[in-house]
């Protein structure tokens, strides 16, 4: 039994605190986990080593500044994680170790309005399949990241809204994946895991605080503060969609009028050209026009990017991010909505928080969500099953 305050504590939570900086960043050098962890050079290079004796950290020889230096991993053979993202129209399962390798990844069609029991059979059985597929034996797995496209209710652990998915009523994701795959499952909406996504794989990379928008059938954004994703204490934080443009504007599914996602959201937009260009048009489509040089494309998603950037800067006037991330199929537009988003923050938004403010499309595409998924685990787990197999035989064991 550890003495709070004692060497063997004190060594505990260093041990803790270097795992944790380097499973989150995927690969650190040894000067910069000393820099995150606030721990000397030496108590580093000592750590490392045990970490590196034990199994748990790999260490590459490689390059930083021009000097040579030692890039610090998990091992491979640490743990296999594993993503799962529900889109409205696909299912998307990625497998990866926790030194942030993706080694196998799948995607099918899914209506995920439909039944909820037919959703989670067809993930289990890609899971499954991916995880023989890739070699792996299923109790190295630690743990799953799910992601669904509406919000999650903190308390009860279920949709926070049968509107978005009424087949899903009453169902809590987590439980019921859990329960077919023998393993915890951590679970959130989607615009939070491509935050996640982007912020460890990215064009969020490097920054603490910022908004991932994401538009799709919905807008929803995720919202990263000093580091963390921020959820509110209903788990509802980040439905920028619904900010009121238009007291008068159209009637939304949230039950009130002109909301962001009534101007923005594909099933309000695509009517808007249907007449012109298809009945099945899609903003896939539409951003592929638009590219082309398609002048009513072109206004329309220039349109999209201004209303996004009203939503922006009342963001900017709140929280003040250093960078929102656009994602969806509308990032594909790049500067065809980009420069309307960032037009709308320089009228619209504090001077000062504008000024500050980059706005970039996402780096992922459609894979955003389910690496978020991915990173979602390694946030989420703990640390003792990877200490614990690092611990020398003669260290005491801990409680």
């Amino acid at each position: 039994m550890e003495t709070p305050g004692s060497q063997t504590s004190l060594h505990r939570a260093n041990l803790e605190r270097v795992v944790r900086a380097v499973r989150m960043a995927g690969s650190l050098t040894q000067a910069e986990i000393a820099r995150a962890t606030g721990l000397s050079a030496a108590t580093v290079s000592n750590i490392v080593r045990e970490l590196k004796d034990g199994g748990t950290v790999e260490v590459t020889p490689t390059s930083a500044g021009g000097r040579r230096a030692r890039s610090v991993a998990l091992s491979g053979d640490a743990g296999i994680v594993i993503g799962v993202d529900f889109g409205h129209t696909h299912l998307r399962v990625a497998v990866g170790n926790l030194a942030h390798q993706v080694l196998a990844e799948e995607s099918e069609p899914l209506d995920v309005d439909g039944s909820a029991a037919e959703g989670f059979d067809r993930a289990e059985q890609l899971v499954k399949r991916l995880i023989a597929a890739s070699g792996i034996s299923q109790d190295k797995v630690i743990g799953v990241g799910l992601g669904v496209p509406g919000p999650i209710d903190v308390e009860s652990g279920t949709l926070g809204s049968t509107s978005i998915l009424p087949g899903w009523k009453g169902i809590n994701p987590s439980e019921e994946l859990s329960g077919r795959l023998g393993v915890p499952v951590y679970v959130d909406n989607d615009a939070n895991l491509g935050a996640l996504g982007e912020l460890v794989w990215g064009s969020g990379r490097g920054v603490k605080d910022l908004a991932y928008i994401k538009v799709a059938s919905g807008v929803g954004a995720g919202l990263v503060i000093s580091g963390q994703i921020y959820r509110g204490p209903g788990g509802t934080a980040g439905e920028i969609g619904h900010i009121t443009l238009d007291e008068s504007g159209p009637v939304c599914r949230c039950g009130n009028r002109g909301c962001l996602e009534t101007f923005t959201a594909a099933r309000y937009v695509l009517p808007l050209l249907q007449s012109s260009h298809g009945a099945d048009l899609t903003m896939e489509r539409v951003v592929q026009l638009a590219r082309e040089g398609d002048p009513g494309c072109r206004r329309v998603i220039a349109d999209v990017g201004r209303h996004i950037g009203s939503g922006v800067a009342n963001l900017c006037n709140l929280l003040n991010p250093s960078r929102v991330v656009l994602g969806g199929d509308l990032a594909e537009a790049g500067e065809l909505v980009l420069g309307p988003i960032r037009d709308s923050v320089s009228r619209y938004a504090i001077p000062s928080a504008a000024r500050q403010l980059s706005v970039l499309p996402g780096a992922l595409g459609g894979r955003s969500e389910v690496l978020g998924a991915l990173a979602l685990v390694l946030n989420e787990m703990g640390d003792s099953t990877l200490l614990d197999s690092a611990l020398p035989a003669n260290t005491p064991a801990f409680t």
